[in-house]
């Protein structure tokens, strides 16, 4: 029996992006529920929870929401929620029980609410600015920003003679997946680049390791002056090698 179609929305070790909203219709087209990993999209690229109909989505906040790490927003539709509470086996874990969470959380049913950790205060006030900045920008505007900056960083990529491991269609924005030029050191580039420059490049991971570098433009991050910064400071090195 089908019951759920989980996916990655953006996918960082590869940089590549899934297609979210046709994924979610075919969950609903067989009476499934949607579980999204949205980790590296939201505030980065388009995203639709509603209008998509998305059942269960999470998220991080140290990402495009340019925020500390260590919270995960997420959301449930009505039907995950009720899919929850339809539990016929209580959660044998503390951790993840989604039931306590709820109870703790408060939804307005009068059930008796929970005690399940200790709020983290200080970095959900550390949200909420995060977020008042991205409502200040507004939404489509930061996803248009990032389109924008990874146009311009993968012209510059281009003419350094670097391409992307991910074809136009399918790449983010936010995590962009390039191939490491043939005879190019990977370690020594990246940490010549962080010991002169200050600037980290993340390494490839799984088959892409010592093959790929992946280089991010996420939330703040993403800005002409880091671009200009990268592309500099990468052609330096790379003319040295």
């Amino acid at each position: 029996m089908r019951k759920f179609l989980a996916f990655v929305h953006a996918e960082t070790s590869t940089g590549a992006r899934s297609d979210a909203k046709a994924l979610c219709a075919l969950a609903k087209q067989y009476d499934c529920l949607s579980i999204v990993d949205a980790v590296t999209s939201l505030g980065g690229i388009e995203l639709r929870v509603d209008e998509w109909g998305i059942d269960a989505i999470y998220s991080g906040s140290q990402k495009c929401l340019s925020c500390v790490p260590g919270l995960s927003p997420l959301s449930f539709s009505a039907a995950a929620v009720e899919k929850l509470k339809a539990r016929k086996t209580p959660v044998q874990s503390w951790f993840l029980d989604q039931t306590l969470v709820m109870a703790y959380w408060g939804n307005g049913s009068g059930a008796k609410r929970s005690y399940h950790h200790t709020a983290p205060v200080n970095a959900l006030y550390a949200l909420h600015e995060s977020l008042r900045l991205l409502a200040e920008e507004g939404l489509e505007a930061a996803w248009a920003r990032h389109a924008a900056m990874h146009l311009e960083l993968r012209d510059g990529l281009e003419k350094l003679g670097i391409e992307f491991v991910v074809p136009a269609e399918a790449r983010l924005p936010q995590l962009n997946a390039v191939f490491i030029p043939a005879g190019v050191d990977d370690a020594a580039v990246r940490s010549q680049l962080l010991q002169d420059y200050n600037l980290e490049i993340g390494a490839g991971l799984g088959a892409l390791a010592g093959k790929a570098w992946r280089i991010g433009l996420m939330g703040y991050a993403a800005r002409r002056e880091n671009i200009a910064l990268l592309l500099q400071a990468l052609g330096n090195v790379l003319a040295k090698k």
